[in-house]
């Protein structure tokens, strides 16, 4: 999939200092106001909430994950994920030919068995993807 769309592939953990290994809990937009779940989070020791039309998605690290879990499935029910993940600490705004490009690879990547997560620093426009996906 690396050599068809252009990519390489690094050696293992050759990019792992991009990224931050962080708790990540999401809630259901219904779930209550994003001041609500904002002011739970705290009270609960996350780091970061933030929230949209989606969803409230709570970060907390890996430490705090269970505690900040519980805190928040008590007050506000099953939450619709909550796992692990890799956040990047920055990410690279890209353009509507390597979007394209990329968007195709991770199609491929996500298809195949053999591939569990995907985790990118990749920044996509608002504009580029109803272009890409018209």
């Amino acid at each position: 999939a690396f050599t068809k769309f252009g990519g390489s592939l690094g050696e293992t953990g050759s990019v792992s200092f991009m990224f931050d290994k962080v708790a990540e809990i999401v809630l259901p937009a219904t779930a209550a106001s994003a001041e609500a779940v904002f002011e739970a989070a705290l009270e609960a020791g996350a780091e970061d909430c933030t929230s949209d039309a989606g969803g409230h998605r709570v970060i907390a690290s890996v430490e705090d994950f269970p505690a900040v879990r519980e805190a928040l499935e008590a007050k506000f029910g099953e939450p619709e994920s909550a796992k692990i993940v890799w956040k990047p600490q920055n990410t690279t705004p890209i353009g509507e030919e390597q979007a394209a490009t990329l968007l195709k690879m991770l199609d491929t990547l996500d298809d195949s068995d053999d591939v569990q997560n995907i985790y990118a620093n990749y920044e996509v426009s608002d504009e580029i993807l109803q272009k890409l996906s018209a």
